[in-house]
């Protein structure tokens, strides 16, 4: 029997982030307003990226893929995130909330392995810089970000595809703004047990991993900081840092606070606030805090600029 046809749903209606009438409005111009900064960023530096040879380095080749992840992730959500803000009832069918759901695990998951990539690049350029050009070279660098896809298309084939098992009946009210894990599993009216062993066992391999990763990195890139003499080069150094650890902190946080526990004991409410700052907040805030307060990216920019004017 095809997996469809074990559900008697036939789509869905997506509840939103609030039920608040007054605050339909100003929260669909706030989060309008988010996306178009979180497409126009992420376009603005995969292109600066791809046109400035000065740009051509391992670094800022690890952040022109996390821009285009955090772009396709952006994309994904929130223009169907918006029509619940203008549109009385947002349904979505059944073949368009499971191809929603994997997309959003395809990259979610690739977001979560390619911050762990990129502080294992920090980690080599500041604990070994005389081998950095050896060590991460362009070999190495792509398949790096080929198996952060492929760990990304994994761990989305196994979650969509439990998920298809899975049995729907009359509830087709989804308490959140897109079609995640537990709010489709509060739905269902079958067991649920082996896709919670899943989710619990995936989301612990894709947020401990790479946490474990950015830790150890981290560990050894401080204890690298604390033996440089120049308090200048210490400042430069920790300043790097620190930008990537609030990204950081902000995404696994609110992303282990949203999966990390049994669905019973879940909050909706909470986990539609968490998953905020990681499905939305974080693409936005990316460009920002990564790349376009780098000296380099913003070189690039001015003279991108310079020849736009002379032409």
């Amino acid at each position: 029997m095809a997996a469809g046809n074990h559900s008697s749903v036939t789509e869905f209606i997506l509840a939103g982030l609030t039920e608040h009438p007054g605050l339909q409005l100003p929260l669909f111009f706030l989060f309008l307003g988010i996306y178009v900064v979180t497409v126009l960023g992420n376009l603005v530096m995969i292109m600066l990226i791809g046109l400035s040879s000065r740009l051509h380095t391992p670094m800022y080749y690890f952040l022109s893929s996390l821009s285009f992840i955090d772009l396709c992730q952006s994309t994904v959500i929130t223009p169907r995130m918006l029509m619940s803000f203008v549109t009385e009832k947002n349904t979505i069918s059944y073949p368009a909330c499971m191809t929603q759901l994997f997309f959003f695990l395809v990259f979610v998951i690739s977001e979560s392995h390619m911050l762990a990539v990129m502080a294992y690049d920090r980690y080599v350029a500041i604990c070994n810089p005389l081998l950095y050009n050896v060590t991460m070279s362009y070999q190495l660098c792509s398949c790096m970000v080929v198996g952060v896809y492929i760990m990304g298309l994994t761990g989305a084939t196994a979650h969509t595809g439990c998920m298809l098992r899975v049995l729907f009946c009359k509830a087709d009210v989804i308490n959140h703004y897109l079609c995640d894990l537990f709010p489709l599993l509060e739905l269902s009216c079958s067991s649920t047990y082996i896709n919670e062993v899943v989710v619990l066992c995936f989301s612990t391999f894709n947020i401990l991993t790479p946490i474990l990763t950015i830790l150890g990195s981290y560990i050894f890139i401080i204890s690298s900081i604390l033996h440089i003499r120049s308090t200048e080069g210490r400042s430069k150094a920790f300043s790097t840092c620190s930008s990537h650890i609030s990204a950081v902190a902000i995404f696994y946080g609110s992303a282990a606070f949203m999966y990390l526990q049994p669905s019973s004991v879940s909050s909706m409410d909470q986990g539609k606030v968490s998953s905020v700052f990681y499905t939305i907040i974080v693409p936005m805030l990316n460009p920002l805090i990564y790349s376009l307060r780098n000296k380099d990216v913003k070189i690039a920019f001015n003279k991108f600029l310079e020849k736009r004017c002379f032409l």
